[in-house]
C-alpha cells in the first residue's frame, strides 16, 4: 500500500516500504507511553479479531474471559474501546473505502495488521469525539511500535493527517454507501426491495434504545423513566436514563430490559392461564418471564447450566417461578405433551446488527444456511412436544427468510396436521407493517421511527404461531 500520487508530491520519503531506506530503529527502552496508547492498540487487535477471525466480539469484551490487553485497561480506556469498535463496525465499509482513496496498491500481506491501525485512527478522526491531533499521534506511535508496521511510520501520519483535513469531504462522498457488506446487502435487496433495504443499511448505524417489558401499568412507568409506550407495550427508556440497576424498579423486580422486537413472540399466545408451557431455548429468560405473566405453568430449558442459572436469577429478581431443566431440546422427550411451546431458535443474529455490529462481519451465507438446517430439526422436534389443539410459536432474531418463512413452510408441508395461525394487522396498532401477508411477524430496524428524546427501530425479528388440529 503506498500514497496516491499527490501525497507522494507532498511526502517524498513515504515510499520507505518499499525499501528504498531502512526502517527506523525500535524506540529505546526508556520510551515513555503516550496516554490512552494501549487502548488503541487493544481496539486495534480486538478489531483484528472480529474482521479477519471472525471472532465474535462480545466474548473478546468478557471481563473474565476476554482480550488480555482489553482487561487489562481501567474503565474509561474499556468504554472508549467499545465506543471505537463499535464505531468502525458499524461504518467499516465507509471507512474502509476512504481509507482506499488515500492509499494506493494494498499493503503487503504481512502488514495486514497496520490496516487496523488506520480503522481504528479513522473511526476516531470520522465519527468520534476525539481531538484528531491524538488520533493521529497515537496511531503513528503504534506504528512505531510494532516492528510489522515501523516501516510504515510516515505513511500512518501522512493519509491521517489528510484524512483529518479533508474529513468533510469524505464523510460526504460515502453517505450514500451502504454501511454494512455488500453480501447481506444484496440479500436484503432480494427480500425487503432496495428502498427498505437502504433503510435497514442506515439504521445500523445508530445504537439500539433500550426496552423494557413491564409487568403491569406500562403507562405509568413510561411517565416514572421518562420513557415511551411502543406498540408492543414495552417501555423505551430515553438516552439518557443512566445505569439499568439504578433505575426505579429494577430492585422490585417490576419489569426487565428487552428488546420490544423480542417481546413479540410470547405474546402472540395471548391468555396461558393453567396451561403447561415449554420454553425450549430459554436463557436469559425474558420470553419465560412473559409466558409465566400470561398465566403459563413453565418448564424452562436451556442446554447450558450458566445460562440457566442466570435465567434463574433474573426470575428470582421478578419474583416469578418456573420448571427449570438443563437440557438439549432436541433430546428432550416429556411424558406428557404441552398445551403449548415456545422455540425462539439459535440462528444467524442478524436482526440484532444495531445491538452487535459485529455480525455481519463474522457471519456469511454459508452461516445462515448452516443455522436454517439446526432451525428446520429443532422445529420438527418441537412439534413432537405439542398435544393435539396446542399452539406453537416458533421465533428468532435473523432477518433472512431462509431463517424463517423458507424453512417454516418445508416444515408445514411435510405435517400436514400443522397450519399456520395468522396474526390479525388490526389487533397491533402501530406494528401494521411488521404483519406479513400471510400474518407473520416480520420485524426490521428500520421500523418504528424516533421521536423526540427517543431513538427509534426494533430488533430484526420473525414470529409465526402455528397450531396443531385437535
Amino acid at each position: 500500500m503506498v500514497l496516491n500520487d499527490e501525497n507522494r508530491r507532498n511526502k517524498p520519503h513515504s515510499n520507505r516500504h518499499r525499501g528504498a531506506r531502512p526502517p527506523k530503529p525500535a524506540p529505546a527502552a526508556d520510551h515513555v507511553e503516550k496516554p490512552g496508547l494501549r487502548a488503541r492498540q487493544a481496539a486495534a487487535k480486538i478489531l483484528a479479531a472480529v474482521v479477519d477471525r471472525r471472532t465474535p466480539l462480545d466474548g473478546m469484551l468478557d471481563l473474565e474471559n476476554g482480550n488480555p490487553a482489553y482487561r487489562q485497561l481501567n474503565d474509561a480506556d474499556r468504554a472508549l474501546v467499545r465506543a471505537i469498535l463499535n464505531t468502525a463496525l458499524r461504518h467499516l465499509p465507509r471507512i474502509e473505502a476512504i481509507l482506499d482513496t488515500l492509499v494506493g496498491t494494498p499493503l503487503p500481506e504481512g502488514a495486514r495488521a497496520l490496516h487496523h491501525v488506520l480503522t481504528v485512527a479513522a473511526a476516531q478522526i470520522l465519527y468520534l469525539d476525539v481531538p484528531d491531533h491524538s488520533a493521529v499521534d497515537l496511531a503513528v506511535e503504534q506504528a512505531q511500535l510494532d516492528p510489522r508496521n515501523r516501516r510504515f511510520a510516515s505513511l500512518t501520519n501522512a493519509v491521517l493527517r489528510r484524512l483529518s483535513r479533508e474529513k468533510a469531504t469524505h464523510l460526504s462522498n460515502t453517505q450514500a454507501l451502504p454501511a454494512i457488506p455488500g453480501w447481506f446487502y444484496e440479500r436484503l435487496i432480494t427480500v425487503y426491495g432496495k428502498a427498505h433495504a437502504a433503510s435497514i443499511a442506515e439504521a445500523v448505524l445508530e445504537p439500539s434504545a433500550i426496552d423494557l417489558t413491564v409487568k403491569s401499568d406500562p403507562e405509568g412507568w413510561a411517565a416514572k423513566l421518562g420513557g415511551l409506550v411502543l406498540p408492543t407495550g414495552s417501555v423505551r427508556l430515553p438516552a439518557s436514563s443512566g445505569t439499568i440497576p439504578a433505575l426505579e424498579g429494577f430492585e422490585a423486580g417490576e419489569w426487565w430490559v428487552q428488546d420490544a422486537a423480542a417481546s413479540l413472540p410470547a405474546r402472540l399466545f395471548g391468555n396461558l392461564a393453567g396451561k403447561h408451557v415449554a420454553d425450549l431455548c430459554a436463557a436469559p429468560g425474558g420470553k419465560t418471564a412473559q409466558l409465566v405473566l400470561a398465566g403459563g405453568l413453565v418448564t424452562a430449558l436451556d442446554q447450558s447450566g450458566n445460562r440457566l442459572r442466570r435465567l434463574e436469577s433474573n426470575l428470582e429478581r421478578l419474583g416469578l417461578s418456573a420448571t427449570t431443566l438443563e437440557a438439549n431440546m432436541a433430546d428432550f422427550r416429556p411424558e406428557t405433551l404441552f398445551d403449548a411451546v415456545l422455540l425462539d431458535a439459535p440462528c444467524s443474529s442478524t436482526g440484532t446488527i444495531r445491538k452487535h455490529p459485529d455480525v455481519l462481519w463474522t457471519k456469511g451465507p454459508e452461516d445462515i444456511e448452516k443455522l436454517a438446517r439446526l432451525q428446520e430439526r429443532l422445529l420438527r422436534h418441537a412439534l413432537t412436544l405439542v398435544k393435539p389443539g396446542g399452539d406453537l410459536v416458533f421465533s428468532n432474531c435473523s432477518l433472512d427468510p431462509t431463517e424463517g418463512e423458507d424453512m417454516v413452510d418445508r416444515v408445514l408441508a411435510d405435517n400436514p396436521d400443522w397450519r399456520l395461525i395468522p396474526v390479525d394487522p388490526a389487533d397491533w396498532p402501530g406494528l401494521e407493517e411488521a404483519v406479513s401477508p400471510r400474518g407473520e411477524f416480520r420485524t426490521t430496524p428500520a421500523m418504528l421511527p424516533a421521536t423526540a428524546g427517543h431513538a427509534g427501530g426494533v430488533d430484526g425479528f420473525y414470529a409465526v404461531r402455528l397450531r396443531r388440529s385437535g
